[in-house]
């Protein structure tokens, strides 16, 4: 047996001495000082926990909760959003948690539900019109001629220059 097994075993080697699953272990301690030592210093806490005694009690120990619980009692009751700060404070939060489980889950079902419609691709594209195809060329037309002028009276002061000092 290794110090960590040991080690594992000394809880029930001091509540059950003379069980015979913790010969192992008592040969073990036997054999290591630093086992004998750890074994040692629980018994002493043991044995210091049993010669502890509670104290007594107040004799008006009942006389003073009661007037306490009457107290409580007759004091105002904090309002919603005290009591709301106080559950948040001091609970572990486990209250919370299938609530958060569903706003999650409601997150993801919109969430993803949303950009399954936003990338949803018909599966036959709707085909334009004739007329429709007619204007967008049109369109498309007008545009390249529209830049085309632009770059003609950008290129025509220059053009203008240079005709004129080539004339005689």
């Amino acid at each position: 047996m290794n110090c960590k097994l040991c080690h594992a075993a000394l809880p029930n080697l001091l509540l059950e001495t003379a069980a015979p699953e913790n010969a192992a272990a008592r040969d073990h301690i036997a054999a290591c000082a630093a086992c004998a030592h750890q074994l040692a210093t629980l018994q002493a806490t043991i044995s210091l926990l049993d010669s502890w005694q509670a104290p007594e009690v107040s004799p008006y120990f009942d006389q003073k909760l009661a007037v306490r619980f009457r107290e409580a009692q007759s004091a105002p009751s904090d309002g919603w959003f005290q009591r709301l700060r106080t559950r948040l404070l001091f609970n572990t939060g486990r209250h919370l948690r299938p609530a958060l489980a569903g706003a999650l889950a409601l997150v993801l079902v919109v969430g993803g539900g949303s950009f399954g419609i936003a990338t949803f691709q018909h599966p036959h594209p709707v085909q334009a019109s004739a007329v429709v195809n007619d204007f967008q060329l049109l369109d498309k037309n007008e545009q390249a001629l529209q830049q085309m002028d632009q770059l003609l009276q950008d290129d025509a002061p220059a053009a203008d220059s240079g005709a004129t000092s080539h004339r005689i």
